[in-house]
């Protein structure tokens, strides 16, 4: 195989592979959120004790 057409077949290789990556956050992570509250958020960085957890918000 000739250089040019090894680093040609790579080349594409990684762009599969890139679209393929994509394609799989886009189907299973694009929507994953993590609620935050802010109270509990600050007592953590402050390292005070921490609120009872509020229950996350419905999401349809």
């Amino acid at each position: 195989m000739k250089p040019l057409t090894l680093s040609r077949h790579l080349a594409l290789l990684v762009l599969v592979k890139l679209a393929v990556l994509v394609g799989l956050w886009w189907a299973f992570v694009r929507d994953a959120a993590v609620p935050v509250d802010d109270q509990r958020a600050a007592a953590h960085l402050t390292g005070a004790p921490a609120a009872p957890p509020t229950p996350a918000p419905e999401r349809p």
